[in-house]
């Protein structure tokens, strides 16, 4: 058994969906379990309108675009376009709400955000039957995929995994399931999070106890560098677990950070494809990876941070002082990405500048604060580093001559993490991939 599952970009159109029902079509003997993203760009839209509406804003185009995007694929696969009249309906009555009431919340911004993949789910489902495969549509809520209460980034529930089994195994028709969204036991709609839909396959094939659970996107697999940026980027073959957090978390857009979780303790193989090239094997990510010629499997690059440097005296022999610190950032809710230390000064990063100026002024009663914008975080990623000599002195070797603010270095076995100024990130990059895959 496999759980597969399409992105966006997988299911953009008639002819990306058609393409998805033969790659499920072509695996049928591995009793695939699907899941899938929105329309490619529909989520921003149905967002943008909601926002629109609760500004009072004519929102007449943009509902027209939503309903032509579905429509026409609809058309395209010569489905019925009355496939989607029901839903189409909710969001149209959501949206009325929201301009009526001119009131918006994350509650209901996720009810918002859920009918992408509600219909895209049906699509997808709809056309796999066209073709010969028997295929039902599920909400993720109606295979027993129950959150908590935490709208815009819930987490499942214990029972879900005993729910989801129940549910899935054993079904005859191919299950093509809404990613990225869930209910509460409320019966509230919730969303995992932007980029969720990769972290609801993974729940769902842990709890299956699948053979692989396969992220299908648009880029051939994990590569050692963002191929944006440096067109010579490779396939990593296969990488670990360990290695895949670090990248994901620090920039690579392949995967969600939180995916790898449920594949971890279970121990499942996640294998990235794609869709456009269905043939490539890709990358596949083990919890143990064998070892690599060289030490550096990839470096990953994640801009707009900002740096934070906290300096007192009064952190001289001073215990309870971080905690004081770290006591601010979680008042206002604010993630660390990287900190380094000294006797006298804490810097650290924060990818935000949500509540920026009211952690300052609290910070500011017990320390100097200085911040800085427009940061980059640099990662050299590769489980071989911690057993190798000599790795940091070549990793800033060949970045000699540019200005590095912040290291951090030890405090994970596969990573090496420094800070530049944005506009010397992309130079940064290319000179560590010309000097580990030249």
């Amino acid at each position: 058994m496999i759980v597969m599952k399409f992105g966006g970009s997988s299911v953009k159109n008639a002819e990306r969906i058609s393409n998805v029902a033969d790659i499920v079509k072509c695996r049928i003997d591995q009793h695939p379990v699907v899941v899938v993203s929105a329309l490619g760009g529909i989520t921003d839209l149905l967002i943008d309108t909601a926002k629109a509406a609760f500004e009072g804003k004519d929102v007449a185009k943009n509902m027209k675009e939503i309903k032509e995007r579905h429509h026409s694929t609809l058309k395209d696969l010569k489905l019925d376009r009355s496939l989607l009249d029901k839903d189409i309906k909710e969001y149209d009555d959501l949206i009325a709400r929201i301009k009526a009431v001119k009131e918006i919340t994350t509650e209901t911004m996720d009810h918002v955000q859920s009918f992408g993949e509600r219909m895209s789910s049906k699509i997808v489902a709809a056309h796999l039957t066209n073709i010969g495969v028997a295929a039902e549509a599920h909400d993720a809520w109606d295979v027993g995929f129950v959150s908590n209460d935490d709208y815009g980034n819930a987490e499942p529930i214990k029972e879900t995994e005993a729910e989801l089994r129940k549910h899935l195994l054993n079904k005859k028709a191919v299950p093509v399931i809404t990613g990225f969204i869930a209910k509460n036991k409320a019966g509230k709609i919730t969303t995992l999070g932007r980029g969720g839909s990769d972290y609801s396959a993974a729940i769902i094939g842990a709890a299956l106890d699948v053979d692989e659970i396969q992220i299908w996107t648009d880029v051939n697999g994990v590569m050692t560098t963002d191929p944006r940026i440096v067109k010579e980027a490779k396939t990593i073959p296969e990488i670990s677990f360990k290695e895949a957090s670090e990248l994901a978390f620090f920039g690579a857009k392949v995967l969600h950070p939180k995916t790898i979780i449920p594949a971890v303790e279970k121990d499942i193989p996640v294998r990235v494809l794609n869709t456009y090239e269905p043939d490539n094997k890709g990358t596949v990510i083990v919890k143990k990876s064998a070892p690599a010629k060289e030490a550096v499997k990839a470096i990953a690059c994640k801009k707009n941070n900002i740096l934070m440097s906290i300096s007192s005296l009064r952190m001289v022999n001073a215990h309870g002082f971080l905690a004081r610190l770290f006591e601010v950032f979680k008042t206002y809710s604010k993630c660390v990405d990287m900190i380094a230390t000294s006797e006298v000064s804490v810097s650290l990063t924060l990818d935000s500048e949500k509540d920026l100026d009211k952690v300052k002024q609290e910070l500011a009663k017990i320390a100097d604060i200085t911040i800085e914008k427009g940061k980059a975080i640099v990662c050299v990623v590769g489980d071989g580093m911690h057993h190798s000599h000599g790795v940091a002195a070549r990793v800033f070797t060949a970045l000699k001559g540019m200005r590095i603010e912040m290291i951090s270095a030890g405090a994970s076995e596969v990573n090496i993490s420094f800070i530049v100024d944005n506009k010397d990130a992309d130079k940064a990059v290319h000179l560590l991939h010309k000097e580990y895959f030249g």
